[in-house]
């Protein structure tokens, strides 16, 4: 690379990784911004072309070792509890009769009003208390308490 300066090469690299970061939200770039970042000082500082990738390489790895299981924690994705995982358990009332061959019934659980089918088959009649056993689809899969 007669022609550029190394610096500026690094500096096009830092700007290439965080582009590519920009563009994944994954966090696979950022520690090889830092090390071409870290070359790219080397590199001003008169560093040859070996020394500046071994600064590259150990930067990087040195970064990438303590900083990402942090930012995986931090950026972890954790679920939501829904309604339906929230009624899961709850106590329910039966406001219409649960007859899984019909394909009707309806009970009431944690203030909402839900498809409902019996657990093991069973016709549930009207104001029965239930317990919500499991969730399939929309409707409350339910047993009698």
């Amino acid at each position: 690379m007669s022609g550029l300066n190394p610096s500026v090469v690094w500096i096009i690299a830092v700007i290439g990784f965080c582009i590519l970061e920009a563009a994944t939200l994954g966090l696979t770039a950022i520690w090889f911004a830092i090390g071409a970042f870290a070359s790219a000082i080397a590199a001003i500082l008169g560093a040859g072309w070996l020394m500046q990738v071994v600064v590259f390489i150990i930067v990087s790895a040195i970064s990438m070792f303590f900083t990402r299981p942090i930012m995986q924690d931090k950026l972890k994705v954790r679920n939501t509890p829904t309604n339906l995982d929230r009624i899961i358990g709850q106590n329910a009332i039966v406001t219409e009769t649960i007859d899984n061959e019909k394909g009707t019934g309806q009970v009431k659980a944690g203030g909402l009003v839900w498809t409902a089918r019996a657990e093991n088959g069973e016709i549930i009649e009207k104001d029965a208390h239930v317990v919500v056993k499991s969730i399939q689809g929309v409707k409350a899969i339910v047993a009698l308490k």
